[in-house]
């Protein structure tokens, strides 16, 4: 018997700092909309609703953690917002969500608006530290196991969808 080809990816988690956004539920949305134009299904973390007798935070912040893994798992692959978020760095929960999908084994595509500039100089940022030189648009731990575009979610959807079909 010959290698199996990988399953195409038909489900795709919506990862990124978008859920904090003043829109957050209409901005979800129309990702999902878009996915679907490319023959996905988006899953959002809003999507999950948080139920009204949890009111102690801590029980929602569990709740909430448990939801968007179970989404990550339940996803085929994963769509991920990598802009910079309250710092110079991509948010850390989508970091993380990142993370336990590529330990799944499951495609990440990154997107990012530009590649920033941390610093003037361009290997050490504002700090001081050393930056790395590998001409990556994000920290390798990012741009290794992922696929990193730069432009937008559609831009990123169309690698993905083009990737599927190729």
């Amino acid at each position: 018997p010959g290698v199996r080809a990988a399953a195409r990816p038909r489900k795709l988690y919506l990862a990124g700092p978008d859920v904090f956004r003043a829109d957050a539920v209409a901005h979800g949305e129309a990702l999902k909309a878009l996915c679907a134009r490319y023959g996905f299904e988006g899953l959002y973390p809003l999507d999950n609703a948080l139920p009204k007798q949890l009111a102690e935070p801590r029980e929602q912040a569990a709740w909430i953690y448990r939801a968007n893994i179970g989404l990550i798992e339940r996803a085929d692959a994963v769509l991920a917002n990598l802009n910079f978020f309250r710092g110079a760095e991509p948010d850390s929960g989508t970091a993380f969500e990142v993370g336990y999908a590529t330990a799944l084994g499951k495609p990440v595509y990154g997107y990012v608006d530009a590649p920033e500039l941390i610093g003037e100089d361009p290997t050490r940022d504002r700090d001081g530290m050393t930056l790395e030189e590998f001409g990556l648009p994000l920290n390798l731990m990012l741009s290794v196991p992922g696929r990193i575009v730069v432009g937008d979610a559609e831009q990123a959807l169309r690698q993905l969808a083009s990737r599927r079909h190729g």
